[in-house]
């Protein structure tokens, strides 16, 4: 009689179920771990943002002022004709000029542009800065700062925070419903063994949408 190969037998009850729940809690953990530092800050902001009224912001702003060389103003003069009430980059000699004098990089940045000077809008997450220009020379620009609440709280909102930001805020909301999907189904295939899985997750899911339909008008 020929021996038997252990490959013909049948699986062992529950052998499927422990591989699919060891897969699970490995995406859990990874999707935790790739969520832990966002969900804390979320978290966070998302206790400051709704006491915002009470949590007090003391803004800083600071004041820089300087002086367009002669040779730079001619430049100033023929942009401000050729973009009079219209969005256009400041001349490339002048933001050179900026970088060195200010130390700030309005690259490619459009400026609101007069017959009388250049206005450049640079909002930030935390506070708002601004740079002005004038045909005459006259340079001034101004930084305003809220504190580390506020700059963490426009975070949160994804507030003047650019591209990279809006991309890790993406990749952060896909990391967070696999961690609570990978949660739910282990919760699923742990259920028979803890009665109170069903009626605590039922309490999750029932109380905001009460508490929307009853206190929210």
């Amino acid at each position: 009689m020929p021996a038997s190969n252990p490959t013909d037998r049948p699986a062992l009850p529950g052998a499927g179920r422990a591989i699919w729940l060891k897969t699970l809690h490995q995406w859990h953990w990874i999707s935790a771990a790739m969520c832990l530092l966002g969900m804390l800050m979320f978290s966070a902001t998302g206790f400051t943002l709704n006491h915002a009224a009470q949590i007090e912001a003391k803004p800083q702003v600071t004041s820089s002022k300087a002086e367009l060389p002669a040779p730079l103003r001619t430049r100033m003069e023929q942009s401000a004709e050729q973009h009079a009430d219209a969005s256009a980059p400041l001349p490339p000699a002048v933001e050179g000029w900026v970088r060195t004098t200010f130390g700030i990089d309005v690259d490619g940045v459009n400026a609101e542009w007069s017959p009388e000077d250049a206005y450049v809008p640079l909002p930030r997450p935390g506070g708002d800065a601004w740079l002005r220009i004038g045909v005459d020379g006259a340079a001034e620009y101004e930084v305003t700062s809220r504190g580390a609440i506020s700059w963490l709280n426009d975070l949160h909102k994804g507030r003047n925070t650019g591209p990279v930001w809006s991309w890790f805020i993406d990749i952060f909301a896909i990391a967070c419903l696999a961690f609570s999907i990978t949660g739910f189904l282990i919760l699923k295939l742990h259920a028979a063994n803890r009665p109170s899985t069903w009626p605590v997750v039922g309490f999750g899911i029932i109380a905001p949408v009460l508490i929307a339909i009853l206190f929210i008008h």
